[in-house]
């Protein structure tokens, strides 16, 4: 019998800790919980888990740094728990390399269906052939890319935006098309998580002084234009 996916989650109130255990083993999950920063730190180092659900507000460090301390060694899906009217604290977390994000309160099916989506963007595609152009290379079936010869790590949700630009190059892609493909059509009018994805792609892979790959036409969408 295989064993379930491990999520880690962290969450320094008791109740939601509870509630998150039980809504992801109801759903086929084992739970990893943690109620400090540090705690879920060292968790995911011991045994590292598929996948992360991190709370912003923690006692010790946030979840924002949570998310940076991970990102320097892990692409597991990271998904952050906010609280309403914390807008600016979830574009933090979005560009310290968070895949996703739920807004408390929220649904057991929400919360599920937004962590199967970020678990399927970081399995391997099927064989696929590489895409090469002004010193960038992907290779879409290694999930892996190159800039200038050098490796460029990206998120699993980053590296599903640029395979999709990649795959239709030359192509505008419309803010709603790309949330469709990337994350699936409860997205299409979350603008604001593909802004900031969209933004640490191009820091990723966008020499300062380089040629730019991404190419914004305003107000409609993106296209790959090397």
């Amino acid at each position: 019998m295989s064993e379930e996916p491990r999520i880690l989650v962290c969450d320094d109130e008791p109740q939601i800790l509870r509630a998150l255990k039980v809504i992801l083993r109801d759903a086929g999950f084992e739970a990893v919980p943690a109620a400090t920063g540090e705690e879920a730190l060292d968790r995911a180092a011991v045994k590292p888990p598929e996948a992360a659900i991190l709370d912003l507000m923690l006692p010790d460090i946030d979840g924002v740094e949570v998310t940076r301390r991970l990102r320097e060694w892990s692409e597991m899906p990271i998904l952050v728990l906010s609280a309403v009217g914390e807008e600016d604290r979830k574009v933090e977390a979005l560009a310290a390399g968070a895949d996703d994000y739920v807004t408390k309160p929220f649904g057991p099916r929400e919360l599920i269906a937004r962590l199967e989506a970020a678990l399927r963007r970081a399995k391997p595609e099927d064989a696929e052939p590489a895409i090469v152009a002004e010193g960038i290379e992907i290779d879409l079936a290694g999930r892996t890319v190159r800039r200038d010869g050098e490796p460029v790590h990206l998120t699993p949700t980053e590296f599903g935006l640029l395979r999709e630009l990649a795959r239709n190059r030359g192509r505008l892609l419309t803010h709603r098309a790309l949330l469709v493909a990337v994350w699936g059509v409860e997205y299409e009018d979350d603008f604001q998580v593909l802004r900031s994805h969209i933004a640490n792609l191009r820091r990723k892979i966008e020499p300062p002084d380089g040629p730019k790959y991404v190419l914004t036409d305003p107000g409609v969408g993106y296209r790959f234009a090397a």
